[in-house]
């Protein structure tokens, strides 16, 4: 069986690669692909697969523009960080799809689904009636998150997180009652999702929660320091070209 993976996570594809051969490593992943327009034109110059692993949101655009350009009659498994809400719309149309982050044993199951219906994922998948939930759902910001801790859902609510930080590839949610998760998510994606109102990229790394600025420090004539809530365990800085619009942002005048 040939597979594609349409990510724009580098590191999300790649692990989404290694589960796949985990479950069977006959598996042939032919491409990893990043954008829609890169999809595009890959679909339009090679033989299309049995199967895609398909995110929703692209780094160009929802990966639906992908259909409206090529046609396409490989079968879908979704893959997506949607809330409760949306997933169950995804079920309720027959479309399988897989919780990021993903986990073996539901891949597995996704996979061996796939074969039992010899192809028939594809043919079940009303993208019309899709594209059009997930374009009212992105109307409105992300409320909440769901991710896997153990053989459970935890599910928590955006205003409950003080900060995003990302460190060495990953990016970790710290809420204000001390707990922190890891998300299948980096710092641009994110921000695509959030309401600028309430959240703002300070640096490079950190993402923070208009509530969670406990008091800001004037650090030298061209520097912030933060102090957060939750405390921070390491010194917290507004980048020197985010100082200007970070101040605004603390009025609403941005």
């Amino acid at each position: 069986m040939r597979v594609v993976i349409i990510e724009d996570e580098a590191l999300a594809s790649e692990r989404l690669k290694k589960m796949i051969l985990s479950y069977d490593d006959t598996i042939k992943i032919v491409a990893q692909l990043e954008s829609v327009e890169e999809s595009v034109e890959w679909f339009k110059n090679h033989p299309h697969p049995e199967l895609i692993f398909l995110d929703i949101h692209l780094e160009d655009d929802l990966s639906f523009a992908i259909f409206e350009k090529v046609k396409i009659s490989s079968s879908i498994i979704f893959t997506t960080a949607f809330d409760e809400y949306a997933i169950k719309a995804f079920k309720l149309r027959s479309i399988d799809y897989l919780l990021k982050p993903i986990v073996q044993e539901e891949l597995n199951g996704a996979l061996q689904k796939y074969s039992e219906l010899s192809g028939g994922l594809g043919a079940q998948a009303d993208l019309h009636t899709l594209y059009d939930l997930i374009v009212k759902k992105s109307e409105s910001y992300r409320e909440r998150f769901s991710i896997r801790v153990g053989q459970k859902i935890k599910t928590f609510a955006t205003s409950d997180i003080g900060f995003f930080r990302s460190e060495s590839g990953y990016t970790t949610a710290y809420l204000y009652d001390g707990h922190t998760f890891l998300l299948d998510q980096s710092l641009d994606a994110l921000m695509k999702e959030l309401d600028p109102a309430r959240f703002f990229r300070i640096n490079r790394q950190m993402v923070v929660a208009l509530n969670a600025v406990k008091e800001v420090h004037i650090y030298s004539t061209s520097r912030l320091k933060l102090d957060l809530l939750p405390k921070s365990d390491e010194d917290v800085f507004v980048s020197i070209d985010k100082v200007t619009p970070f101040k605004k942002w603390l009025e609403g005048t941005s």
